[in-house]
């Protein structure tokens, strides 16, 4: 099989290509598990993160790529859920434990034996992967495969951070930074919470534009000062700053989610500018968003169809994945970026 191969972790330079083209075996699926053609990836900041060492692969070379649409070509032993021929997607939760506190109560995002696709094991940017069955979920029909892929991650990462926002109908939300998860969160929020207002804080005027478009009641810079205070925001940039320009935009008791996996390191000083009174007084909240469980996935798909929350893509071939994250790394971002593989 085809597949891009990360061998070695760093600063990415102007013009590197740090993934690499390679022929592989196409992995058995053992006990438990089924080998699924891919069809489609999505791409996600979270790749950046990896290939740059924010949070490195546990073992290198690996198969990056945790948003995936795909069939199931064979299925091993005791694999109940499928028999071949189903259309899958599989999103960042691979495997966990199954016996702890957390995965007991369905927060297995919170397992210590968490293990990520593409981090931990081999994922998407290949035309074949294994998977457990577990972690394998039914695509609705409505969607195409490119369409789809995003929801899964993008889109449940998104779900589970509304919902830790806490907001409720006829208040305030704000999103901070307004790629592939913010665009489905403001599609999903003025689904759920109508009468709320959504105020949308984007690096580019055409991001800007686009949250207008999707029904933001309100888009400007990143770093603007919000029209009114807001109850709730919800932050996705890779970068600190951010979070102090929206802790300063909170309402007394408003509630500030992070969803990133990391933080780039680069306005880490800016921590220092962090005002007590300012930013934090009032009863005012901080919250992270860590992985997601499978609830996560399987109810943002049930959701995604019902509304219908459709993502905005750009497609591009599996062999220019490194031109996919180098405008990712660029802010060239409109919606999501997708692989097309097979």
């Amino acid at each position: 099989m085809k597949a891009l191969v990360l061998k070695k972790v760093g600063a990415l330079k102007p013009g590197e290509n740090r993934l690499e083209l390679a022929h592989l075996p196409i992995p058995v699926p053992a006990e438990g598990e089924l080998l699924a053609q891919v069809s489609a990836c999505g791409v996600c900041h979270t790749e950046l993160d990896e290939i740059e060492g924010r949070t490195p692969p546990p073992r290198l070379p690996v198969i990056l790529g945790h948003q995936i649409v795909g069939r199931v070509e064979k299925i091993g032993r005791n694999v109940n859920s499928f028999t071949g021929g189903e259309r899958v997607g599989i999103g960042w939760i691979y495997s966990a434990c199954g016996k702890c506190t957390f995965c007991l109560e369905g927060n297995e995002n919170l397992c210590p034996e968490f293990s990520a696709t593409g981090r931990e094991v081999n994922g998407g940017y290949a035309e074949y992967m294994v998977v457990p069955e577990s972690s394998a979920y039914p695509i609705p029909d409505l969607f195409s495969d490119a369409e789809a892929a995003p929801l899964l991650c993008a889109g449940a990462i998104g779900y589970r951070s509304l919902r830790l926002a806490g907001l409720k109908n006829g208040r305030s939300l704000g999103l901070t930074g307004f790629g592939a998860s913010a665009h489905l969160v403001l599609q999903m929020a003025k689904h759920r919470f109508p009468n709320s207002s959504i105020f949308v804080f984007a690096r580019s005027y055409e991001e800007q534009e686009f949250a207008r478009k999707l029904g933001a009641a309100w888009a400007g810079p990143i770093g603007a000062a919000s029209p009114q205070k807001l109850d709730c925001i919800i932050d996705t940039t890779p970068a600190w700053n951010p979070v102090i320009e929206s802790l300063g935009n909170l309402a007394p008791r408003g509630r500030l989610v992070i969803n990133a996996i990391r933080k780039e390191e680069s306005d880490k000083s800016c921590l220092l500018q962090l005002d007590y009174p300012r930013h934090l007084w009032m009863e005012k909240e901080i919250k992270s968003v860590a992985n997601v469980s499978r609830d996560d996935i399987r109810e943002f798909l049930e959701l995604a169809a019902a509304v219908p929350i459709k993502p905005e893509v750009q497609e591009f071939r599996l062999e220019d994945a490194n031109r996919a994250l180098a405008e990712l790394k660029a802010g060239k971002i409109r919606g999501a970026k997708v692989l097309r593989i097979g």
